[in-house]
């Protein structure tokens, strides 16, 4: 009767002692990154028993609450950003690993008719003759909304964009297409693609198209430094390059 028990109770003591070793990571990333932060959390969850918890912000934001001491285990953000960060200590500067790079595309509602854009002169032409033109508020931290501001000043229509703008604090843009606040969304590629009722048109014109690069690193105090790394690790394994491309990135060169 004993050993019968003993038998029973077995497997029911692996479980808690599994479980008693299972960490639960904070994942911080920019929003154009999240896509695939969150594709990898399943396959990873069933693998290793960890759990993981993924907020997202613009790359602006989330430097600035790393940078005020906001606990995190894994950070994903441009390599300029991670920098300060891990002079600071705040991410461990050995862990910090290319990930990937994104494209700015041009974003219209689904079935709408799609703007030509594929020179410089054209996707002029296509932002001038919108009604209303969605992008990130460059004041929220987010680098496509930093870079489109510059680029329309250079394009000599800053002032035409500035009073036709929908500008988004952050998220999904091309969410201002489906309600009707828009009718060209300007975003990174990755972030168009989530959003059911819009249709990507095309990346922007080489001559003025802009990549971002992304990287990701592990808190410097985290307390699940293996568990971490490992996540990271997992984002540049031999499945990542093919859920880049469905997430709309590129392999960082």
């Amino acid at each position: 009767m004993i050993r019968s028990l003993s038998r029973l109770l077995l497997p029911a003591a692996l479980l808690c002692t599994a479980g008693a070793h299972a960490d639960t990571l904070k994942v911080l990333t920019a929003g154009a990154f999240k896509q695939v932060v969150v594709a990898f959390v399943p396959a990873f969850e069933a693998r290793t028993g960890h759990k993981v918890e993924v907020q997202n912000d613009t790359a602006g934001a989330l430097a600035r609450r790393v940078a005020d001491g906001e606990a995190f285990d894994v950070l994903v953000l441009t390599p300029a950003a991670l920098q300060p960060l891990a002079t600071q200590g705040r991410v461990a500067r050995d862990s910090v690993t290319p990930l990937a790079r994104v494209a700015i595309g041009v974003a219209v509602k689904a079935g709408a008719t799609h703007p030509r854009i594929d020179t410089v002169d054209q996707f002029k032409d296509a932002l001038l003759a919108a009604r209303k033109v969605a992008y990130i508020d460059p004041a929220s931290g987010g680098s496509s909304g930093i870079y489109l501001d510059g680029l329309f000043q250079r394009m000599g229509i800053a002032d035409a964009m500035h009073a036709k703008a929908v500008l988004v604090p952050g998220g999904l843009v091309a969410e201002r297409l489906v309600t009707g606040e828009a009718d060209l969304a300007v975003h990174q590629i990755s972030e168009i693609l989530p959003v059911k009722g819009a249709e990507l048109v095309g990346a922007l014109p080489e001559a003025v198209q802009n990549y971002t690069t992304y990287a990701g690193a592990v808190a410097g105090d985290s307390a699940h430094g293996a568990a971490a790394r490992e996540f990271l690790a997992a984002l540049t394994g031999p499945q990542a390059a093919e859920t880049l491309a469905v997430k709309g990135m590129t392999p960082a060169r």
